[in-house]
């Protein structure tokens, strides 16, 4: 366990978040071609429909995303980004407006275009590659998760020798750590308050199977950076590797990554929102093994 204040204190969008107990954010993939589910809901009355269902199962927060994470294709353009998710912001937010919407996104112009239709998390998946988006959130009010990454969206890398430095000891957790640092301090000097900031380790980006693996047996580490940890697990290269299975036939793996790694101050990026949360309720009410 971390050795500051547990869980750490989380505020968004004007409400503070309780996290004594995991957290769940379901997802929505405003796409056409989501690796997972692409195409499942293809218009905004489909994803706002979906939101609700996410939240009847047990997410307290819904994360909308306009462009896939698939590498070796172009990215979507700024303006067709913002078509396909501002709009599913607005009417997850008229639907529902005490429910936590996150948006996947890392572009400013995104940015400001979900927090004015009632985001108030963005999940940055480029390790902060525009510092502007921190300032965008601060003069929001939103929260920002901060992802691990060394390879720019939408281009893969596996490298075994990536955190390999040269006359030094460094190990892939090693350099998740300093990034996420760093990346901390630039969005407090952006603006953005400290209890308004998430940490991601960022499975399976830049990171072989192997990696991944190495830095979720190292999350006290994590954790000690002493912010919330986002960890987005469901269906993930790291857990197809594995048990050898296709996206969606990977929820017993990603139930034992939920088993290993889930407790007070974590939020669960998860797909299989209703088996997350019935799992999570019965392992609360079994012993631990000493």
């Amino acid at each position: 366990m971390p050795a500051t204040t547990w869980p750490p204190r989380l505020v968004v969008g004007g409400r503070a978040i309780d996290l004594t107990r995991p957290v769940l954010m379901g997802i929505v993939n405003a796409t056409p071609d989501s690796f997972s589910d692409g195409g499942a809901y293809a218009s905004t009355s489909a994803c706002v429909d979906r939101a609700g269902q996410l939240v009847d199962a047990g997410a307290a927060i819904v994360d909308v995303g306009g462009q896939s994470g698939i590498t070796g294709v172009p990215e979507v353009p700024v303006a067709e980004e913002i078509d396909r998710v501002a709009p599913v912001v607005e009417g997850i937010h008229r639907a529902q407006p005490d429910l936590v919407v996150s948006v996947d996104t890392y572009r400013p112009a995104v940015v400001e275009a979900v927090l004015a239709a009632g985001a108030s998390i963005v999940n940055d998946v480029s390790g902060l590659l525009h510092a502007d988006v921190a300032g965008l959130c601060a003069d929001a009010g939103a929260g920002l998760v901060v992802m691990h990454t060394r390879a720019r969206p939408k281009v893969k890398v596996l490298d075994p020798a990536l955190y390999d430095r040269e006359g030094t000891a460094t190990t892939v957790t090693d350099d998740v750590v300093e990034l996420l640092v760093d990346r901390l301090a630039e969005a407090t000097a952006q603006g953005l308050a400290a209890d308004a900031t998430i940490v991601d380790p960022g499975p399976d980006f830049a990171k072989t199977p192997h990696q991944t693996v190495q830095v979720l047996r190292d999350i006290e580490r994590v954790l000690a950076l002493g912010r919330p940890v986002l960890l987005a697990l469901s269906r993930k290269d790291f857990i197809g590797a594995v048990t050898g299975k296709p996206p969606r036939q990977r929820l017993a793996g990603t139930l034992a990554a939920v088993g290993h790694l889930a407790g007070p101050g974590t939020i669960l990026r998860i797909h299989d929102v209703a088996a997350v949360a019935a799992y999570l309720r019965a392992d609360a009410r079994l012993p631990r093994r000493p």
